[in-house]
């Protein structure tokens, strides 16, 4: 996941990483990949899903995004991409009411990951998602 410039991060996200669906093949059904970092003294303000290209081939996507290895779902928790009408913004278990604000917060630099949920991955054809975090970091005024 690519840090935003300046004049890039103006539009409310500090990160944004795509995922094609070549790319949650690679990660494989049940596989996780490491796609941001908060760092020492940071928090996640804002996570979101957008379905840029929808997917063909499966109908049983869905994916999790959060800290935690075993069931990464403090930002994003569940999310059944083919089921989405529009985007997702901050359904996982560390947000209490789905409005923006920090959750996960840290004291050392702890890895955001990105779990792929679906036995037929492997059969999809297109589709595409977008995933967008606003990470804030007080650590660099220490």
């Amino acid at each position: 996941m690519s840090e935003l410039s300046n004049n890039e991060a103006g539009r409310g996200f500090t990160h944004v990483y795509t995922a094609t669906f070549e790319e949650l093949q690679t990660i494989g059904n049940g596989g996780q990949l490491t796609i941001a970092t908060i760092p020492a003294g940071g928090a996640v303000e804002l996570a979101g899903v957008y379905e840029s290209v929808a997917f063909a081939g499966t109908t049983s996507l869905v994916i999790d995004v959060g800290t935690t290895t075993g069931d990464p779902d403090e930002f994003i928790d569940a999310l059944d991409v083919d089921g989405m009408s529009a985007p997702v913004f901050n359904t996982g278990d560390a947000f209490t009411g789905g409005q923006s604000q920090a959750a996960g917060g840290t004291n050392t630099a702890t890895s955001i990951v990105l779990e792929v949920t679906d036995s037929a991955i492997a059969s999809a054809t297109a589709g595409e998602i977008v995933i967008g975090l606003r990470i804030v970091d007080l650590g660099q005024f220490a």
